[in-house]
C-alpha cells in the first residue's frame, strides 16, 4: 500500500515536472516566434522609409531639376535680350559718330562759306562806297541828301496818283453800294412782316366773386405775403373789380405768378402750403413752355439742332422785353433779315443759316443769370463760344453792338439786321426800357450784398423786399443790410421820391413726433 502511494505519488511528481517542463519549452519558443516575428516587420517597416525616402528625393530632385531647367531658359531668354540691347546701342552709337563726323563737315562747311561771304559782302561794300564818292563828287550832293531827293519826289508823284485813283474808285464804290444796299434792303424789308405786341407790367386775374378777395389776403395778410414772398410779384387787390391785379416789371415772374393765382381761385384752398404748391407747379409749366417756345422758333427758323441750354435760353427771350419789343420776336425778325441779307447778297446756304444762328442768338445774355457780368453782346458770344456754336457765329454776336470790330461779312450783316429790326416804327419804346432797366439795376444793387438770397422790386420801384439766408445773416445783421442797401442805392441810382428797403429774414423750424 505504501508502495503504491510511494509510485503515485513519484508517477505524479514526474508528470509535474515534465509539465513545467513541457510548459517553460511552449513559453520560450512562443517567445522566439514572437521575436522573429518583431525582427520582420522592423526589416519591413525600414524597407518601407527606404523606399519612401528614395520616392521622395527621387520627387524632389525633379522638382529641383525642373526649376533650375527654368531659371536656365529664363536667364538664356534675359541674356539674348542683353545682347539684342547690346547690337541696337551699338547701332546707335554708330550712328551718331556718322552725325557728328558729318556735322563737323558742315560746320567746317558753313564756316568756309560765312567766311567767302564776308570777304564778298567787303569788296562789295569797297566798290559802293567808291561808287558813291564818285556820284558824290559828280553832283555836289552828299549821298543822304540824294536818298531823301529822290524819295520826296516819288512819294510826291505817288500820292498824287492814288489820290486821284482813291476818289475815282470812292465815288464809282459808294454810288454802287448806296444803290445796291437800297436795292437789298427794300427787297429783305419787302420779304418780312412782323406784328409787335406791346408788352406791360400788369396782369389781371378774374375773380369768382368779391368774397375771393379776403381769401387771397388771408388771416392778418398771411397769405398775400406767402404769395409775393414767393413770386416776387406785387398783389393789388382793390384796383380792379372782380379781378386782382399782379404787377411785376419782370414778365417770368409775372407769369408764374399769374398761373399760381389761376389754379389757388379755381381749387378754392387758399393757404401758405398750398401756395408754394402752386407756385412750384407753376415753375415747372413755365420751365417747359420756355422748352417749346425755344424749340418753335428753332422750327420756324429751320434751324436743325442746338445745345438745350441755348434753346432754354431763346425760349426765355419769350419773355422779355427790350424797349417795350418782345424779345423773342425782335430776335426772330433778326434771324429772318440776317439770313434774308446773306441770301440776297448771293452767300451759300451754309452761311445763311449760320446767319439765321446768330440772329437768334445775338440777344441771349440778357436772359442769362444777373450774376454773370459785362455787356448783353460779350455775354451772348460766350453762352454761345460756351455750347459749341461755330466761332463766326460767336463773333458776329460780339460784334453786333460795336463792342468788338466787326472782321467778317456775317458779323456786318447781323449788325444791319438788328439796326433795321430795331428802327422799324413802332417796335420799340424808350421810356418803358428805362424803367425796366431802372428796376434791374435795384435788384442788381441788393444782390451785390452777401447773404442775400433774393430780390424783388415792387410799387414801380418804391419798394424793394431782399429775402436773407437765415444762416448766413442774423437779426443785428439784417438790420444793418438794409441801412446798407439803402446807402448804397441813394450813392449809385437816380430817382424820384424814396425807396423803401424791407429784409425780410424767415426761420423755420421742424420735429417730427414719433
Amino acid at each position: 500500500m505504501a508502495f503504491v502511494i510511494g509510485l503515485v505519488l513519484g508517477l505524479g511528481i514526474v508528470a509535474l515536472g515534465g509539465g513545467w517542463l513541457l510548459g517553460r519549452w511552449q513559453v520560450r519558443r512562443e517567445l522566439v516566434r514572437t521575436h522573429q516575428r518583431a525582427e520582420e516587420i522592423i526589416e519591413a517597416a525600414r524597407h518601407e522609409a527606404e523606399a519612401l525616402k528614395a520616392a521622395k528625393l527621387a520627387e524632389v530632385e525633379k522638382a529641383f531639376k525642373a526649376r533650375e531647367e527654368e531659371l536656365e531658359r529664363r536667364i538664356k531668354r534675359q541674356e539674348e535680350k542683353l545682347e539684342r540691347l547690346e547690337v541696337r546701342l551699338l547701332k546707335k552709337e554708330e550712328r551718331l559718330e556718322q552725325k557728328g563726323i558729318e556735322l563737323v563737315r558742315a560746320e567746317k562747311s558753313l564756316k568756309d562759306d560765312l567766311q567767302r561771304l564776308n570777304e564778298l559782302i567787303a569788296q562789295g561794300e569797297a566798290l559802293l562806297a567808291g561808287e558813291r564818292k564818285r556820284l558824290e563828287e559828280l553832283s555836289g550832293l552828299s549821298a543822304e541828301q540824294v536818298k531823301e531827293l529822290l524819295i520826296q519826289q516819288v512819294e510826291e508823284e505817288a500820292e498824287r496818283f492814288f489820290a486821284k485813283k482813291i476818289r475815282q474808285v470812292k465815288e464809282r464804290v459808294e454810288a454802287e453800294a448806296e444803290r445796291e444796299a437800297r436795292k437789298i434792303i427794300a427787297t429783305v424789308i419787302q420779304r418780312y412782316a412782323a406784328d409787335e405786341v406791346e408788352s406791360t407790367t400788369m396782369s389781371h386775374v378774374p375773380l369768382p366773386n368779391e368774397e375771393y378777395k379776403g381769401r387771397v389776403i388771408g388771416k392778418e395778410g398771411r397769405n398775400i405775403r406767402a404769395f409775393e414772398a414767393l413770386t416776387g410779384v406785387e398783389v393789388l387787390v382793390d384796383d380792379t373789380p372782380d379781378a386782382i391785379s399782379l404787377s411785376c416789371f419782370h414778365p417770368v415772374r409775372r407769369e408764374i405768378a399769374r398761373l399760381a393765382m389761376e389754379k389757388l381761385l379755381e381749387d378754392g384752398r387758399i393757404h401758405p402750403a398750398q401756395i408754394k404748391k402752386q407756385v412750384d407747379k407753376a415753375k415747372e409749366r413755365i420751365a417747359q413752355r420756355i422748352k417749346e417756345e425755344g424749340q418753335k422758333a428753332l422750327f420756324e427758323l429751320g434751324i436743325d439742332t442746338m445745345h438745350p441750354a441755348l434753346v432754354e435760353l431763346v425760349g426765355r427771350l419769350s419773355f422779355r422785353t427790350s424797349y417795350g419789343q418782345n424779345q423773342l420776336r425782335h430776335s426772330l425778325e433778326v434771324a429772318y433779315l440776317a439770313g434774308a441779307l446773306a441770301a440776297e447778297l448771293g452767300l451759300d446756304a451754309h452761311m445763311q443759316k449760320l446767319a439765321k444762328r446768330a440772329g437768334l442768338l445775338h440777344d441771349i445774355g440778357k436772359v442769362v443769370d444777373h450774376k454773370v457780368e459785362g455787356s448783353h453782346s460779350l455775354i451772348s458770344a460766350e453762352m454761345a463760344r460756351r455750347y459749341g456754336e461755330p466761332e463766326e457765329v460767336v463773333h458776329a454776336i460780339a460784334a453786333h453792338n460795336e463792342e468788338v470790330e466787326a472782321r467778317t461779312l456775317l458779323a456786318v450783316i447781323l449788325q444791319t439786321a438788328d439796326a433795321l429790326s430795331a428802327a422799324r416804327p413802332g417796335a420799340r419804346q424808350e421810356t418803358f426800357e428805362a424803367y425796366v432797366q431802372r428796376l434791374q439795376a435795384l435788384e442788381e444793387i441788393c444782390h451785390s450784398f452777401p447773404g442775400v438770397e433774393e430780390a424783388y422790386a415792387i410799387q414801380a420801384g418804391r419798394e424793394v423786399r431782399v429775402m436773407v439766408r437765415p444762416e448766413e445773416v442774423d437779426d443785428d445783421m439784417a438790420a444793418k443790410l438794409s441801412y446798407d442797401i439803402a446807402r448804397c442805392i441813394e450813392e449809385k441810382m437816380q430817382y424820384p421820391g424814396e425807396i423803401k428797403v424791407h429784409v425780410i429774414r424767415e426761420t423755420k423750424f421742424v420735429e417730427t413726433a414719433k
